[in-house]
């Protein structure tokens, strides 16, 4: 298949669309919002660990594994729901999926010992599991491809914005009122983001063609816009794609669970201090995010394909991130290795965007929903094993087992550097033919 043309799309024939550039601006803008919401609920427990360990008499494995139980179901349904995505509304999946977070943030809230949270988590897990493929899914149907980048990478910021704006509000609210209560503000923030949705929310026009609206870019060849699922996913670009993103979430699941307990433990910081640190590299993600989004959407508007502006740029991400974790037991001082986590983390789990915006371009549109909903259910099965393990490192290696986790998640960066280096490139694969 020809490279994606940079020119802008034609009008779509059906009529005028003045106003779609705001509404789409719009719709981005809220489901930035709905990642920070989808965030904040995933990071809660972590900056409650001491708290919450103490509360339920919990060891580290017990916590991991509390934690863990939030992606029990969490893969499942991003896979099912992302496939529901390319045959019904996102925008009432979406709805649907903010309403139910509140609900479950309820029974933990209100008491119970860890039989109770953990079930609760699960529930939330099943209910946020499909968020960031669906509000991708949803985001990148109002941009045609060349334009995907940004609108992409911003929907990837909610998740860091999430973490800098919950983590020092949660942390005064669990130091203050307790954990539970902190429960008990998300649960209310999400009931007013699914309000805001229901009034201003809505599908874009480049998600099926015909649907709503005629398409605005040429519709893809036959031969791949009927691809089916298995074929699609037996590229090496989604292959690679995946285990770049694997790689990378499970440092996002290490950063979300452990980083306030390891600032605590093992760097010596105050629980005011840590909940304003864990924000580090989170900060470093947001203009890592930004910045990918530039270079790569530079590179594609000079005529390159995804295989260098995405494949080869997102390597260069985690190569980064490998090199920051792996030098940690080689740093002396908390605040030496506090700046080389801050940096491994961020760039080692900046990987998003480009796997949700690579999966864009491989897939046609009728099969990018459950493309990115199997992708996101692949790889959030390292925040299945990711807080167990490192749970279980911290019970038999004491504050050691920390860093121990730290040098796992940089050999980890490293595969996931490797294949995207080497297995990414779209534009060769969407070019096969169905079979």
């Amino acid at each position: 298949m020809a490279e994606v043309s940079t020119a802008p799309p034609r009008p779509a024939p059906g009529g005028p669309r003045t106003g779609d550039g705001v509404r789409a601006w719009t719709v981005t803008a809220l489901l930035v919002v709905f990642m920070m919401v989808n965030f904040a609920d995933k990071s809660v427990l972590g900056l409650a660990a001491d708290e919450i360990r103490a509360d339920l008499g919990l060891n580290a494995t017990q916590f991991g594994l509390a934690n863990g139980a939030f992606f029990l179901l969490f893969s499942v349904a991003a896979i099912l729901v992302g496939m529901a995505a390319d045959r019904l509304s996102p925008k009432t999946l979406l709805l649907l999926m903010a309403v139910l977070w509140s609900v479950a943030q309820v029974p933990a809230a209100i008491g119970g010992g860890l039989a109770v949270l953990v079930a609760s988590r699960v529930l939330l897990g099943a209910a946020e599991g499909p968020a960031f493929p669906v509000a991708q899914h949803a985001t990148l149907s109002w941009f045609p491809d060349h334009r995907r980048n940004l609108p992409g990478a911003l929907v990837t910021l909610g998740v860091t914005l999430g973490v800098i704006v919950s983590a020092p509000t949660l942390s005064w609210v669990i130091q203050h009122h307790g954990w539970r209560a902190a429960l008990w503000v998300l649960a209310a923030v999400g009931l007013v983001w699914a309000a805001a949705w229901a009034v201003l929310g809505a599908d874009g026009r480049h998600a099926v063609a015909g649907k709503d609206a005629p398409a605005p870019v040429p519709a893809p060849a036959p031969d791949r816009a009927d691809a089916p699922y298995r074929r699609i996913l037996a590229t090496r670009t989604w292959a690679g794609a995946t285990l770049a993103y694997f790689t990378s979430y499970w440092t996002v699941a290490l950063m979300l669970v452990w980083l306030p307990s390891y600032l605590r433990g093992a760097l010596g910081y105050t629980a005011a201090e840590a909940g304003t640190v864990v924000v580090a590299p989170w900060a470093v993600g947001a203009l890592v995010l930004l910045a990918q989004a530039g270079i790569t959407g530079r590179m594609m508007r000079r005529g390159a394909g995804g295989r260098r502006a995405r494949g080869w740029v997102g390597g260069a991400l985690l190569a980064v991130g490998a090199v920051c974790c792996l030098a940690v037991p080689l740093a002396d001082g908390a605040a030496a290795k506090t700046v080389l986590i801050a940096l491994g983390f961020g760039f080692g789990g900046s990987y998003a965007t480009v796997a949700a915006t690579t999966v864009a371009e491989l897939a046609p549109p009728a099969r990018a929903g459950g493309a990115l909903g199997v992708m996101n259910g692949v790889v959030t099965a390292a925040g299945l094993a990711a807080p167990a393990f490192v749970g279980a490192l911290v019970d038999a290696r004491g504050t050691a087992g920390y860093q121990q986790a730290v040098v796992v998640s940089g050999l980890l960066l490293a595969v996931g550097a490797a294949a995207s280096f080497l297995l990414v490139d779209p534009a060769r694969d969407a070019a096969r033919p169905a079979r």
